[in-house]
């Protein structure tokens, strides 16, 4: 019985990080309707270019991003903390599988496995804190 426990818990963690991942995906394509929110040209000054918006049509797409961006934060606000919980679980698999992996490798090959979960680790960090901003409930500026 604890098996299958187990079983469930990998596969919702491996569920939930599917889905983050295609999420943020998303949320970095679409870019929120937010001019250079990531980077100078976003995937929607692109597709307003594309497309040759007028104003009034760039601000109606602008509108409805909006309202998007708030249902997904009303949407998420009552799992968050159950999905902070599961993130501290798959960050303590995570370690465990690091450390499983490393035995495996030759200390050269440590020190650079260690170097690429670092730089790992800080893109996570980073996508994580936008995850946060963007989906606590909490009106971004």
């Amino acid at each position: 019985m604890q098996r299958s426990k187990w079983y469930g818990l990998v596969f919702l963690l491996g569920a939930f990080i599917a889905g983050a991942a295609i999420g943020f995906a998303a949320e970095r394509a679409m870019g929120h309707g937010k001019p250079g929110r990531h980077g100078s040209r976003s995937a929607l000054d692109r597709m307003s270019r594309d497309l040759n918006l007028t104003p009034s049509q760039r601000a109606t797409f602008d509108t409805i991003l909006e309202n998007r961006e708030k249902q997904m934060r009303e949407l998420w606000a009552p799992i968050k903390p159950q999905m902070d919980s599961l993130m501290k679980i798959g960050k303590v698999i995570g370690d465990s599988t690091h450390q499983q992996l490393k035995r495996v490798l030759t200390p050269d090959q440590q020190v650079k496995f260690d170097r690429i979960r670092t730089e790992s680790r800080r893109r996570g960090d980073s996508a994580r804190k936008r995850w946060d901003k963007d989906y606590s409930g909490k009106r971004k500026p």
